[in-house]
């Protein structure tokens, strides 16, 4: 009965057999073999480290040379691999460390920028002379306000001049400080007023009895900004113009809060137009009230009131002389009306002088007023309102938009008016419509699975994976395996007392498929193999008759 060979006795011989088949090959085939396993190891080394090699991402651009040895310096001993672009201006790194790199170089003070502060302070040589630290503090003042100004995120370098006179005992002789600021702007962005006045205040601020208009600002091109701030008083201010925008908005929103409820979030719009009046008025009046004829209406400050009564004769008195020595003129009474002497005929009448004096003073009517007007009143509202048409789905499930009625209408621009506080007087305007909204909610536009910029990523790396696969298979299947088949020398025949023990399970291997029961089964089997081998034998001399030819030659050396 035949027996199963176990693993140690197949395994043995096959690894004997491979060893004997690799000695019995020429130096060349040796050489030959030896290189396609080391091209074997390159190839697969070099596909796993250029799947694992990183991307590199720019870690600084337009480095001063100064700041890119500290930060080259910095790299090596943090052991952080780094190389240059092509152009030399900017320094690259990992792209997993960027961040990181950064923020540990940010502790370590770089990039300082090419610019010298303060710093320069701390190293001041003993036995200077004022003149030199006069000219240090005035580099470290410069070196700090350009730092401030690049912080803005627009400027991408700057650099400050600073014109400050020697001070001087006499005041007519005292000159004010001057500042010029060139900008140094990123691709693509500008300055707003209210930034180059920002640059112009900082720089004012920070120059002791600096004024504003000592200071001028230029960018790259050349043009002067600073002139901006002289129109900046002519034209609309940017602050008054955001009051303008909330105040619209907010109006926008009570209305749409009120109506809401009413006509649905999507179904109502609304925009309000405010003319605000910014000009600021001081005014002071002094009034005087006309003189009043009514005592009652006018107030008196005084009132003096002379009287006086003399009797006697005329002749009484006066200066000495000859006329006042004369006899007295003979008496003679007043005459009434009737004609007859009031207290007797024979009574004569005593002469009487009587004066009345009387002064009123009055106070003066007077109005002072110091009338200063606030900025931002509202000279005038005006208000469109559109109200989407109302819908309605009747007994068949079908939706149908129908128009508001003119009692809705006029409900919804009672609201508004209310909402808006409308002022008929002031000249406010208000707009009601009702019409059908063409598109009641917003599109929502979906990206495209090819422009994901996360599947594209994906894809990258995929593709890249199976690149490189594809190049290890390549390499393998047409090169290394026609080569290797081409050294490996045929197979010989078993021995008939191993071909005697085949089982059925060694039959799914490729071998005889059946137990061999007699001797003449296993002639025909030696045969069979014979006439097979024989037939490779031939192929092989047809398809590579240098390895036949070489064979040949061992086998005529070995024989004598």
């Amino acid at each position: 009965m035949a027996t199963v060979p176990s693993e140690s006795n197949t395994t043995s011989p096959a690894s004997a057999m491979s060893l004997g088949q690799f000695s019995q090959l020429s130096n060349q085939k040796k050489l030959g073999l030896i290189l396609s396993a080391a091209a074997v190891v390159a190839l697969l080394a070099g596909a796993l480290m250029w799947s694992q090699t990183p991307e590199y991402r720019v870690l600084y651009n337009n480095v001063p040379d100064q700041d890119g040895a500290a930060i080259i310096g910095a790299l090596q001993q943090m052991n952080v691999p780094y190389k240059f672009s092509e152009s030399g201006g900017a320094i690259l790194v990992p792209e997993k460390q960027v961040h990181e790199v950064r923020l540990r170089l940010a502790g370590q003070g770089l990039p300082k920028g090419g610019l010298a502060g303060f710093e320069l302070m701390e190293n001041q040589k003993f036995g200077a002379s004022q003149f030199l630290e006069q000219v240090n503090y005035q580099r470290a003042l410069e070196g700090e306000l350009a730092r401030s100004i690049q912080s803005i995120a627009a400027v991408q370098s700057a650099r400050v001049h600073l014109a400050i006179a020697k001070p001087s005992v006499f005041s007519r002789e005292k000159q004010q400080p001057s500042v010029s600021v060139l900008l140094n702007l990123h691709a693509g962005r500008v300055l707003s007023v209210e930034q180059v006045s920002a640059i112009v205040h900082l720089m004012s601020s920070s120059v002791p009895n600096l004024p504003v208009k000592n200071v001028t600002v230029v960018d790259q091109h050349g043009n002067l900004l600073s002139t901006q701030n002289d129109k900046q008083d002519s034209r609309f201010d940017a602050k008054q113009l955001e009051y303008i925008q909330e105040l619209e908005e907010n109006y926008i929103r009570r209305i749409e809060t009120i109506l809401t409820p009413i006509t649905g979030a999507a179904n109502v719009r609304a925009q309000v137009t405010a003319d605000v009046d910014f000009s600021r008025v001081e005014r002071a009046e002094e009034t005087y009230r006309p003189n009043n004829t009514e005592s009652e209406a006018a107030a008196i400050r005084s009132q003096q009131t002379l009287e006086a009564t003399s009797t006697g004769s005329k002749l009484d008195g006066g200066i000495p002389g000859a006329l006042s020595n004369r006899p007295p003129e003979p008496a003679s009474a007043p005459i009434e009306a009737g004609g007859e002497n009031k207290e007797g005929a024979d009574k004569p009448a005593v002469p009487t002088d009587k004066k009345k004096e009387s002064t009123t003073n009055y106070e003066v009517d007077k109005t002072v007023q110091h009338v200063q007007q606030s900025t931002g009143n509202i000279k005038r509202l005006s208000a469109a309102v559109v109200v989407n048409y109302r819908k309605k789905v009747d007994e068949n499930g079908e939706v149908t938009n129908e128009p508001l009625t003119a009692d809705e209408i006029k409900e919804i621009n009672n609201l508004v008016r209310e909402a808006m506080g409308y002022n008929e007087k002031r000249g406010d305007s208000l707009t009601v419509t009702n019409n059908l909204f063409t598109h009641t909610g917003e599109m929502v536009l979906d990206v495209p699975l090819w422009k994901d910029p996360d599947v594209i990523m994906l894809a990258k790396d995929i593709g890249k994976q199976l690149l490189i696969a594809a190049v290890v298979l390549f390499f393998l299947l047409k090169i290394l395996k026609p080569f290797l088949k081409s050294l490996t020398p045929p197979a010989s025949l078993p021995p008939p007392a191993e071909q005697g023990q085949l089982t059925d399970g060694s039959a799914a291997a490729g071998q005889l498929p059946g137990k061999v029961e007699n001797e003449a089964a296993i002639q025909a089997l030696q045969k069979s193999i014979f006439d097979e081998n024989l037939k490779r034998a031939k192929q092989l001399a047809l398809d590579e008759p240098a390895i036949v030819a070489n064979v040949v030659k061992d086998w005529m050396g070995k024989n004598g």
